[in-house]
């Protein structure tokens, strides 16, 4: 079994640090998404957890589409909150996206980077071809 790594190099952080991990990595039908935080162009996106939940939604989403999955994929979602009552508003964000293909999932609170709200990890499965 060879491991294959997606966006293990070049990948950058705030402020242009850059990340000593793959974006993803895939294995036997397997792919594991690293956590994705709002983040565009290195940055931090500043907003609500609305706003926040959507765009590391969607960074996790275009990692999984440039390695050929897609939501019917997902087995399992981590979601680190930074304060517990994001809970039900990030549920919403997350229903209307996995809505008709809900995963199992974990959700739980703790710090995260400077005005970083969300976290969300994804571990998704195919029939290898």
């Amino acid at each position: 079994m060879s491991i294959i790594r997606h966006g293990s190099t070049g990948n950058q952080g705030t402020g242009g640090q850059p990340l000593p991990f793959s974006n993803a990595t895939q294995a036997a039908g397997w792919l594991y998404v690293s956590g994705q935080t709002p983040m565009r162009d290195s940055e931090i996106v500043e907003g609500g957890i609305v706003e926040q939940s959507h765009i590391a939604i969607e960074n996790c989403l275009n990692i999984m589409r440039d390695a050929d999955y897609d939501l019917c994929d997902v087995m399992h979602v981590t979601v680190i909150l930074t304060d517990a009552r994001y809970f039900q508003s990030f549920n919403k964000v997350f229903q209307k996206i996995f809505g008709e293909h809900p995963p199992a999932r974990i959700c739980q609170v703790a710090d995260l980077v400077v005005d970083c709200k969300v976290e969300v990890g994804v571990v998704c499965y195919k029939e290898p071809n």
